[in-house]
């Protein structure tokens, strides 16, 4: 996990308006810059690079380049209202922070902004023959940008918003993040085997959302100076309400001052956010397929598709054994293989329960899982499959389709006492933080 400061300038630099900042920079380094050499520069420089027409160029790039970016920021708010009207509105925020999308519409604006800003120097009288030599190739080189993003942007449309790009990129999203999380799989400290004693100091949230990340150095380094063990409660992903416990502090009692400081480690937003949370990304590719499943839309094939997908993003998924402790005074509860299948395959199971080609799908994913990794999936994949089975059990499916799908399920003769067709999951720990959604 990556610090408080860290994570808010990663925000930061996600945003359009710091490229857009940087061409105006440039607009102003240009002009200083040609104060500055202009002393040394010869006119007969400024007449063989033709310099004086430098104010027909910026009139030229201001003019149009107003133009071009309300044009291309209207296709891009479509493609957003799009992947939210065809996908899920989780997603629109992975094409809001595409890089290509963003560098061309920030070297568009900025490219406006450096033609205002060159203008109004021009009009001004700031700049004599040599030092519009600078401007000029200034210009030049911003022009040679556009250029240059023009034909990204182009080939860029291509693909979009549309609903193959959406899912490339949700399913992009999801393993990125998994991957952290086998890499530290309790964020860097040590597996928090037990619930926190009830004679623990709680420290409560100061304010509702979800959990976005969690500074594990600034607990650690509390933890340290405090002597005290730090038993989270939450993980990145979790929803909090003001006043619900962060996390559990035993073993030293803490100052109000130490618990304030400790509740701002932990960094609450207004909505769940792919980067720190594994499960989010599965829930989103959960709710692209419902909405496939819907009687509005009826795409079975796209629901079957991300069935592909989602076995992809899970077969890296291995409970954690040796992972290397950089917090040892922070405990964090466990994300297990039955938070993943809840996440992923049950609103398949659930809206696809009629439909008998979505079933069997589902059961091959299943059944793919427990083979590929029967340690960590065997119980989760046979639990779910179960339910969705007993589902489909209890639409009106023909015979044939339901001989087909157990045959697919590839499931033995259910346990005795189990009493609604699912079979307890062996070995399961108990599920971390808030459901989810």
């Amino acid at each position: 996990m990556i610090s408080r400061s860290a994570w808010y300038l990663r925000a930061l630099l996600r945003q359009v308006w710091v490229r857009v900042a940087l061409f105006a920079a440039l607009a102003i380094v240009s002009a200083v810059l040609a104060r500055v050499l202009s002393p040394y520069l010869p006119e007969t420089v400024a007449l063989s690079t033709g310099s004086e027409a430098v104010a027909q160029l910026l009139g030229v790039l201001t003019s149009s380049m107003l133009a071009v970016t309300t044009f291309s920021l209207s296709i891009a708010v479509s493609a957003f209202a799009a992947a939210a009207g065809t996908a899920t509105p989780r997603a629109t925020v992975l094409l809001q922070e595409d890089r290509t999308t963003q560098n061309v519409l920030a070297t568009f604006l900025g490219a406006f902004l450096f033609g205002l800003v060159g203008l109004i120097a021009l009009r001004a009288d700031l700049y004599d023959a040599s030092g519009k030599v600078v401007v000029f190739l200034f210009t030049v080189a911003v022009i040679g940008l556009v250029v240059v993003a023009l034909i990204r942007w182009i080939d860029h449309l291509m693909e979009f918003g549309r609903m193959g790009d959406t899912l490339d990129r949700v399913e992009r999203a999801a393993p990125a993040s998994l991957r952290k999380r086998i890499d530290t799989p309790y964020l860097g400290g040590r597996a928090l085997a037990m619930q926190p004693s009830r004679h623990a100091q709680t420290v409560d949230a100061t304010e509702t959302g979800y959990v976005q990340t969690i500074d594990m150095h600034a607990l650690q380094e509390r933890a340290e100076a405090l002597g005290a063990r730090v038993m989270l409660c939450r993980l990145p992903g979790a929803f909090v309400a003001r006043g619900d416990p962060l996390m559990a502090v035993g073993g030293s009692p803490i100052s109000e001052d130490a618990a304030s400081a400790m509740a701002r480690a932990v960094i609450i937003g207004r909505r769940r956010t792919f980067d720190e949370d594994p499960r989010f990304g599965l829930i989103a590719l959960g709710e692209i397929a419902s909405r496939a499943l819907s009687p509005a839309v009826n795409d079975p094939g796209t629901a079957i598709d991300i069935l592909g997908r989602l076995v992809r993003v899970l077969v890296p998924w291995r409970d954690a054994d040796g992972a290397e402790i950089r917090f040892p005074d922070v405990f964090v509860p466990a994300i297990t293989a039955q938070d993943f299948m809840e996440d992923a395959f049950r609103p398949i199971a659930r809206d696809g329960a009629a439909l008998s080609e979505v079933q069997i799908r589902l059961q091959k994913a299943l059944s793919s899982l427990r083979q590929d990794a029967p340690e960590d999936f065997a119980a989760a994949c046979e639990r779910m499959a179960r339910e969705a089975l007993a589902r489909a059990e209890a639409e009106s499916l023909l015979p044939a389709e339901l001989a087909a799908i157990r045959a697919a399920a590839r499931l033995e003769t259910p346990p005795s006492g189990a009493g609604d067709g699912i079979a307890a999951p062996r070995g399961a720990r108990p599920a971390a933080g808030d459901p989810p959604g």
